[in-house]
């Protein structure tokens, strides 16, 4: 190993525990100093994670169940045969998977808001990364940069874009869809291509040199046990039986109906999965967490059953696979806790109604930007984009009309800042759980994706601005 290469530098981020906790006290130390927000009490600070957790309960046992399935198959062997079948396949091709899960993963984004969700792929997706020959960075890059880039160009995805329209609506200002939809849809494209570069010339370095890794040595011993027993890769060959076949198309089709029931159907004009309610309750397009939830609990017996695992074997396999995902459920809780102080003591009101007094008499291309970096710290502290969208619209949509600007770019904007910067922010869950599980140190995943986001952020930039001046 190249001892330079992998030699920890002597500053090194905290745990992601530690860094949450940090800003959440930050945040409660500064409503002392603004007489317009409630000074947040050391009851609320000590609470935070915890109100944090209850905020987030769904997601966090969400990530629990996915454990549970995961261990159960995991024990069958067969995403170990399979994906060891699909990249002997691809040898020497290994590079074709990042470019095409990371559209997939941003469709997903663009259309429904896929984000909580690519939480579910990351074990998978990580373990095909490093027996392709690559190193967990790529393996979240693919996936968040996949999906963050889908949701930063939002065309149809109704968490943003029917949000924002819907709270524009409300406070009598009309909105074309169709510029909205055309102008993220350049956003997304672009974004997804620039992210689509950096990856793949990382990968292809990490490929050919294991020492261009930027990961540590433990990091990726870490991975390397979590995900492939320490092993290389090639010192165990398992056999991919046709009963592995079969537990394999029953995982696909886990994920398949997943998506099928998280995309708002009805929202589209598509009602063919109107009777769909005879499982949970609820039919397909308006599944959330717990119908998820326990659809993986589902999939996770039947896969037992099918594979001929006894009881005790299903079980003990669950519980294990549960275990590991705890303390991603837990920095999921501690991530959402900085949300709820800010809501709590009024004080993301409070940034957002001085943000926007800040954008008052300003040239189109001035106003672009400054309102593109003021998404980007507001949604630093709510990466809700639903609730961003929900709280800045009424403020940012008035505001744009007064001084003569189109409506459907500040929607564009909003996306622009809110996506970008949630695919760096701590505070954002899918973060920190996508890295917990990967077993990538948030110092780490900062280090690669800067050049990313400076990228991104010029381009969309750019493209804004533009839009800006020709939308009339």
């Amino acid at each position: 190993m190249d001892n330079k290469q992998k030699k920890k530098k002597a500053f090194k981020l905290p745990t992601a525990y530690t860094v949450l906790l940090i800003i959440t006290a930050i945040i409660a130390i500064v409503t002392h100093f603004i007489h317009e927000v409630v000074p947040a009490s050391l009851a609320d600070f000590v609470m935070a994670p915890i109100n944090g957790l209850n905020d987030s309960i769904s997601i966090a046992i969400f990530v629990l169940l996915i454990g549970g399935f995961l261990g159960i198959t995991t024990k069958t062997g067969a995403l170990d045969a399979g994906i060891g079948s699909v990249v002997s396949k691809l040898k020497g091709k290994e590079l074709i998977l990042i470019p095409v899960l990371m559209f997939i993963f941003s469709l997903g984004g663009t259309s429904f808001g896929m984000a909580e969700e690519t939480i579910a792929f990351t074990a998978l997706v990580t373990t095909t990364m490093i027996i392709a020959g690559f190193d967990p960075i790529v393996s979240v890059g693919t996936i968040i940069l996949g999906a963050g880039c889908g949701v930063l160009g939002s065309t149809v995805n109704p968490f943003l874009v029917s949000v924002s329209i819907g709270s524009l609506n409300g406070a009598g200002i009309p909105v074309n869809q169709g510029v909205v939809i055309a102008v993220n849809a350049i956003l997304w494209i672009s974004s997804l291509l620039i992210s689509i570069y950096f990856v793949m010339r990382y990968a292809k370095k990490v490929y050919e040199n294991k020492n261009e890794t930027i990961l540590s040595n433990l990091e990726i011993q870490n991975a390397n046990e979590a995900f492939i027993g320490n092993k290389s890769g090639e010192e165990e060959v398992i056999e991919f039986t046709k009963k592995r076949k079969i537990v394999l198309g029953l995982f696909a089709f886990t994920f398949v109906v997943m998506v099928l029931g998280i995309i708002p159907w009805e929202a589209f004009g598509i009602t063919i999965f109107k009777r769909t309610d005879f499982l949970t309750g609820a039919s397909l397009g308006n599944w959330w967490f717990s119908e998820l939830g326990i659809w993986f609990v589902i999939m996770a017996i039947v896969i037992g059953l099918v594979y001929g695992m006894k009881e005790g074997e299903i079980v003990d396999s669950f519980i294990g696979g549960a275990a590991d995902m705890v303390g991603v459920a837990l920095v999921i809780g501690v991530s959402r806790g900085i949300s709820v102080i800010m809501s709590t003591t009024g004080l993301d009101a409070y940034v957002l109604s001085k943000a926007s007094s800040v954008l008052v008499g300003m040239s189109p291309i001035i106003f672009t930007v400054v309102a593109y970096l003021i998404y980007i710290a507001l949604a630093f502290f709510i990466p809700s984009t639903s609730g961003l969208a929900g709280l800045s619209m009424p403020i940012f949509g008035p505001l744009a009309v007064s001084l003569g600007f189109r409506p459907e770019v500040i929607i564009s904007i909003f996306s622009a800042g809110s996506g970008i910067i949630n695919l760096v922010t701590p505070t954002s869950g899918v973060i920190m759980g996508t890295l917990a599980i990967a077993k990538v140190d948030y110092e780490s995943w900062v280090k690669f994706v800067t050049k990313v986001l400076i990228a991104i952020f010029i381009a969309s930039a750019i493209i804004l601005s533009v839009a800006m001046m020709i939308v009339k």
